[in-house]
């Protein structure tokens, strides 16, 4: 995957860093503005579309309530034509007789229903007709010139009580009903709708029956309360029956278009579906739907607009953008390639002594003076560097030469032991012969780091040596684990130690002194002690001033490093302990 990853990358590459630059700005400007227009659309038309919602929310709501004023005229005229005493008489007695002989209800109650509804002031312009039926469906009409519609004759009369508005009405006891039809016509796609009072005497407990109140409304009442556009459409859908009936349509050829449902949901449905938004309210008095719908293109024009003003916008960005790029480009790999340049010729090995190429004070600008300072250090180092080349075999030279005089200095102390036993001068012998083995192990043939046991025999010639001259005064205790002795370690980390113990620890000190070296392994780690029972010392500072032991702690450092450890602990007249940690390496020779 990486391997092709890496191959497509390679295909892709321009040879050139200005086309690289271009083909990255085309990359980060261009998707970015284009994705910013896409979202930018998106959110302006998502923000006009539930804009467009909470404001027709708002219209159906004042729609409603202005309907629901014009409906409550409705209901007062109700309950005013009820509280006529005479009328109710009429009705009672209406309902009481018997044969056509016995007609109370007549022209004189109509006339009756007109004063009342004018001498209250009611708005009729939107009145169809009203009509009033006793309980035995006899019926006299106010604004009809017929009597009751298909309901008006003594055949058909007794139709009523099984219709289906009558039987809602019964069990509304009393309390106003809306129909989305005129009850009283033969097709329910006529020009007006029905409200259905059942008429019962509010000056019985029982509440008897004494009649029907039916007020047939224009639907043009709804245009007082709707406010729309050329665009959009209003519906008024009565939804208590099985199927939704249409009491107002404000816009017929657009709900054609659409058609309606077998119930609420299918009807927002087929809407949705052809492309209509819509907005719902339900009326508080009729318990009627009051639709709004609008088509979505129509509404999202504004919306159209802004995507296509946005589209340019990016547009003339974009090609800003690309001309600022090309500009911008050249003034980085114009001084890149004077650089080149430069690298080139310092490569093919002619680098100019003097800078002959100038930079602009930028980030180029600085790496193409730090250059040109580069090759001309570069070509001081050389010759410094060749200069130091003949210094060195020089130092070889008189390293060399400096061998020489150990090998004199062995065979001198050789001669001095030789000399001392044929004297019987065994002291003396003794410690020309330690000091002779001690210088040897020092030199170590010129190599840096010694067997730890060779560490420790060089400890001891130097005890044989102090104890001669101190007459014994020092004992010497050695315990070193065995399995370290074949260990390598940088030479002379001991020995100073022991000796910086007797100088400084015992020498002062009244009488003999021990001296005790411990060693071991503790992990990847050497670990070694010299403790001793001398004067000690309350300053640990002093130690960093004596010459013996702060070479000690530097070679340790440098060779070792930071994994290294140097510890001096020391309390006056109890003795002192120093304490080295570095990690070991185990000899290989066999």
């Amino acid at each position: 995957m990486n391997h092709w990853m890496r191959d497509f990358v390679n295909f892709i590459r321009l040879p050139r860093i200005r086309s690289r630059f271009l083909s990255a700005m085309i990359l980060v400007s261009l998707p970015p503005l284009f994705v910013l227009g896409y979202f930018s659309f998106n959110i302006a038309k998502d923000t006009l579309v539930q804009n467009h919602i909470q404001t027709n929310q708002g219209h159906l709501k004042t729609s409603s309530e202005m309907a629901d004023l014009l409906l409550r005229n409705i209901i007062n005229m109700n309950r005013i034509i009820l509280s006529n005493e005479p009328l109710r008489q009429e009705l009672y007695q209406s309902g009481g007789a018997n044969g056509a002989s016995q007609e109370v209800l007549n022209v004189r109650t109509a006339n009756r229903l007109q004063n009342i509804v004018v001498s209250n002031l009611f708005d009729t312009q939107n009145i169809d007709s009203i009509c009033l039926f006793d309980r035995n469906f006899k019926s006299v009409c106010y604004g009809r010139s017929e009597q009751a519609g298909k309901y008006g004759t003594d055949d058909t009369r007794e139709q009523i009580a099984s219709t289906d508005w009558y039987a809602r009405s019964l069990s509304a006891k009393g309390k106003e009903v809306f129909f989305g039809y005129n009850v009283l016509e033969e097709s329910s796609s006529g020009n007006s709708f029905s409200s259905v009072k059942l008429l019962r005497d509010p000056n019985h407990l029982s509440g008897e029956m004494i009649g029907l109140l039916v007020i047939n409304i224009r639907k043009t009442i709804f245009r007082q309360a709707v406010n729309e556009s050329d665009e959009s459409g209003f519906l008024v859908l009565d939804t208590d029956g099985k199927e939704p009936v249409v009491v107002y349509d404000h816009r017929p050829e657009l709900t054609n278009n659409v058609g309606l449902g077998s119930s609420l949901e299918t009807t927002l449905a087929q809407f949705e579906k052809s492309g209509y938004l819509y907005s719902q309210y339900r009326n508080a008095t009729s318990g009627w739907m009051f639709v709004h719908f609008v088509e979505t293109k129509a509404l999202l024009k504004q919306s159209d607009r802004i995507g296509t003003v946005t589209m340019l916008i990016a547009a003339l960005i974009a090609g800003i953008a690309l001309l600022v790029s090309y500009f911008v480009s050249g003034t980085i790999t114009r001084p890149l390639l004077q650089l080149k340049k430069m690298i080139v010729d310092w490569a093919k090995g002619n680098p100019t002594n003097e800078p002959n190429e100038s930079f602009t004070a930028d980030e180029v600008g600085v790496i193409g003076q730090t250059f040109q300072k580069v090759t001309l250090e570069n070509q001081q180092l050389s010759e410094r560097l060749l200069h130091s080349q003949l210094k060195e075999r020089e130092a070889e030279l008189r390293s060399l030469q400096a061998q020489i005089k150990p090998h004199f200095l062995y065979n001198t102390l050789d001669s001095i032991y030789w000399m001392s036993l044929l004297e019987d001068k065994a002291d003396i012998a003794q410690m020309a012969l330690s000091l002779s083995e001690s210088f040897k192990l020092s030199l170590n043939k010129g190599r840096e780091t010694i067997p730890v046991f060779k560490e420790l025999k060089h400890i001891e010639h130097y005890m044989i040596i102090q104890n001669l001259r101190y007459d014994n005064r020092f004992l010497y205790v050695e315990d070193v684990s065995e399995d370290i002795m074949q260990f390598e370690m940088m030479k002379l980390l001991l020995q100073p130690l022991v000796e910086n113990a007797i100088y400084h620890g015992l020498e002062p000190k009244v009488g003999p002194g021990t001296i005790r070296l411990t060693g071991r392994k503790d992990g990847d780690f050497l670990v070694f002690t010299v403790l001793d029972d001398g004067v000690g010392m309350a300053d640990l500072s002093r130690t960093e001033q004596g010459y013996g032991m702060q070479n000690v702690r530097e070679r340790l450092r440098l060779y070792y490093g930071p994994n290294s450890s140097f510890v001096v602990e020391s309390s006056p007249d109890e003795g002192t302990t120093i304490e080295l940690r570095f990690p070991y390496n185990e000899r290989k020779e066999g």
